[in-house]
């Protein structure tokens, strides 16, 4: 049994913890609105990106001279898989839940033949895929120096990404992230950048539904349009994955810290009443003792 200075020294030492998961869960609470209302606002921009995109697509699929982008090499044999996490850790399961998703497409890619490179953006979806798949790692983006996410610090990556495309160093780009559903829940989400997704023919009427049942004339053409808008899509989604990712490990870290603060609180609750139990031992020991001392004499 502990000490009574081992355990008050516990008992202090825990006080200090909890103190300290406080102070992280206000922080995280104080930002987690701002990076909340960034996410939000820029899923409007986005969705409506791909709406467009999708309407475009189908004006000009199966056309001669189609952009890569939007209907891919002709094979699916190289995908790179881009991990997008944060760069700090103490925010519950938010960066294993999306490596765990990655592994698995990365592993069915496996299964088929294919061949995996991978694009880590964040510290602590590098370390955990350097363990997993160091050889496949072909690039790295650390985040740390950005205070506040803008679309000048997604464009860099969306740039690296066309340009290892252009190469022809893969053939289907897919990105991981976490989208903000509040602060309890973080969806796990898969999107695929490059060749941009199109509806199947079943949904192709659906396409004109979304776009409200209007008919657009485009001016120049559609190819046209097409050139500019799909490398500054694959931008628009990177920033929107990365304001996501934002919001929701700010929610994570929001509630491991507040879970944290509790656990520490039942914690010194039940090393408190071993405290005084072991106490109130000593002291009836010694109470036996004297009594006992006396008696004797």
């Amino acid at each position: 049994m502990p000490s009574l200075k081992d355990l008050k020294v516990r008992i202090s030492s825990v006080k200090s913890t909890q103190k300290i998961t406080k102070a992280m869960k206000m922080v995280a609470a104080s930002k987690l609105r701002r990076a909340q209302d960034a996410a939000e606002a820029a899923r409007p921009y986005a969705e409506r990106m791909e709406k467009v995109l999708t309407g475009l697509g189908l004006a000009v699929k199966g056309q001669p001279g189609a952009s890569p982008l939007l209907v891919g090499t002709g094979k699916e044999d190289v995908e790179l898989v881009i991990v997008a996490t944060s760069e700090r850790g103490l925010c519950g399961g938010f960066n294993t839940s999306i490596v765990k998703a990655a592994r698995a497409h990365i592993e069915g890619l496996i299964r088929d033949g294919k061949t995996v490179k991978i694009l880590c953006i964040g510290r602590k979806g590098h370390v955990l895929m350097r363990r997993l798949y160091g050889e496949k790692i072909v690039g790295f983006k650390d985040m740390s120096a950005i205070k506040r996410m803008g679309f000048a610090d997604a464009q860099p990556i969306a740039a690296d990404i066309l340009a290892m495309f252009k190469r022809g160093e893969f053939d289907v780009a897919t990105l991981f992230y976490a989208k903000f559903q509040s602060a309890l829940v973080q969806i796990t989400t898969k999107q695929q950048l490059i060749p941009a997704p199109m509806p199947e023919a079943a949904n192709e009427n659906e396409s004109g539904d979304e776009l409200g049942g209007a008919i657009y004339d485009y001016e120049p053409g559609e190819t046209e349009i097409l050139e500019d808008l799909l490398p500054r899509n694959v931008a628009v989604q990177v920033y929107r994955g990365l304001l996501e990712n934002a919001a929701s490990e700010q929610g994570a870290r929001m509630t491991a810290m507040d879970n944290a603060t509790r656990n520490a609180g039942d914690m010194i609750d039940n090393l408190t009443v071993t405290y005084n139990r072991t106490r109130q031992a000593a002291i009836t020991k010694e109470l036996i003792e004297i009594i006992s001392g006396a008696e004797a004499l």
